[in-house]
């Protein structure tokens, strides 16, 4: 049984409990959300959680935070940073045992947001400052991380296409900033910069799964008595119309196999429409039913892999694929071709059934991990009523044909991006 429920911990704090009793375990979740602004900014806050969750004043060394965890039946701590909308959200997570499975069902929902309490308000400071090799250890794998996403060209490909797609727009900074900003930060200002993410973002705290909200909540409410909260920022997402004239940009590298990207625009799109967005997108291009799978990398072989996506937090669609390179205009073509088709009805009631019964797939085993439950209530946290899985599925069985249709019409190309090998493209 699942039960939802939401407070108001204090000015810009939200408190929300998903109580699910089919888990065996519960996770505690604590979302800090800012806009998406300087880079430095942005690095230094993605560099934060991975330094909060090292230790605590409590608990200063890994052996003694290590050993707290473990008596709290192999509990464990998270770090996350990722970007929604205009937004930065940067997470720090708590992983335990659900209060029903403990030895003489005694509960441990209190002390797991205990301790989360303690990595987030009491961090291990050495003169004010946090300690030197575990800024050095954070920053050198936080370099790593983004290393890792430019090597991974299908990813660095759908990263590139993006920041062309939203220059100019907060959106097309990195979730951890960029590498020169991760190099750049210094020690000294981790500590005002952790000070002031307690003080200045909007916080959204989640308990989920098998446990009791309450002590938790109390727990929290207890350690915000002693932060003075400034004024919640407001959140503005940028949703341009596509520019009258596309944008394309060619990257050459040594490359085994080429990558085009075509990033759409469709403008803003209002809450009551978003289903029809996801399920034009997933009839065109999300699904292995989809008309894109079918007949660019099936029926034609064009492309080794071919999919869309559709951010509607910031209204725009990203077509991703991989190809030789004397296939990319051919595939472009085709990918046109079949959003054309879309656009104009030309589908049947088979295609459209599968690609909802692939969606309502999804949203049925959304609920089966507490990360997915956790990201699918994170993701409404601007939107001004709240889902659960289950009536998000309901909303998409009843989307008509007709409203896919006006949903692709909307869609609009913008941008070009192809990476290619050292060779020379053929037309």
């Amino acid at each position: 049984m699942t039960e939802i429920k939401q407070y108001t911990v204090c000015d810009g704090v939200g408190f929300r409990s998903i109580e699910d009793t089919r888990f065996k375990t519960m996770r505690i979740a604590v979302n800090f959300l800012v806009p998406l602004d300087e880079k430095y900014q942005v690095a230094a806050r993605a560099l934060l959680p991975f330094l909060l969750t090292r230790a605590s004043r409590e608990y200063p060394d890994f052996t003694k935070m290590s050993a707290r965890l473990a008596e709290l039946y192999g509990a464990s701590l998270s770090a996350d940073v990722q970007k929604m909308g205009d937004t930065q959200v940067i997470s720090v997570c708590a992983t335990g045992l659900a209060d029903d499975y403990t030895l003489e069902g005694g509960g441990i929902s209190g002390d797991l947001a205990e301790l989360l309490c303690s990595v987030l308000f009491q961090p291990l400071l050495v003169d004010g400052l946090f300690p030197a090799d575990g800024f050095e250890q954070e920053r050198r794998q936080t370099i790593e991380l983004i290393d890792s996403e430019f090597n991974d060209k299908r990813v660095y490909a759908k990263q590139r296409c993006e920041q062309i797609l939203c220059e100019g727009e907060p959106y097309s900074v990195s979730r951890y900033g960029s590498r020169d900003s991760i190099l750049s930060l210094k020690r000294e200002d981790m500590t005002a910069i952790w000070q002031d993410l307690l003080r200045r973002a909007r916080i959204e705290i989640m308990a989920l799964g098998s446990c009791d909200p309450q002590p938790i909540r109390e727990r929290f409410q207890k350690a915000f008595e002693s932060v003075e909260r400034d004024p919640v920022r407001s959140f503005p997402v940028l949703c341009p119309e596509a520019k009258s004239e596309v944008r394309v940009e060619t990257e050459r590298m040594e490359v085994a196999q080429s990558k085009l990207v075509l990033g759409f625009r469709t403008g803003e799109i209002a809450e009551q429409d978003r289903p029809a967005f996801r399920l034009m997108t997933a009839l065109w291009g999300g699904t292995p039913h989809s008309k894109l799978f079918l007949n660019v990398r099936e029926k034609l072989s064009l492309c080794y892999y071919c999919s869309a996506r559709c951010n509607v937090n910031k209204g725009f669609l990203l077509v991703e694929s991989g190809v030789e390179t004397q296939n990319i205009e051919p595939a472009k073509k085709e990918i046109l071709a079949q959003l054309e088709e879309v656009q104009s009805g030309r589908f049947t009631e088979e295609e459209l059934a599968a690609a909802k019964l692939s969606l309502c797939n999804n949203y049925r085993t959304i609920k089966d991990y507490l990360g997915g439950l956790e990201s699918f209530y994170l993701s409404q946290i601007f939107n001004e009523t709240v889902q659960t899985p289950e009536e998000a599925a309901q909303e998409i069985s009843r989307v008509t044909a007709e409203q896919v249709t006006e949903a692709a019409k909307r869609v609009r190309l913008d941008t070009e991006y192809r990476l290619v090998g050292g060779e020379e493209e053929h037309a």
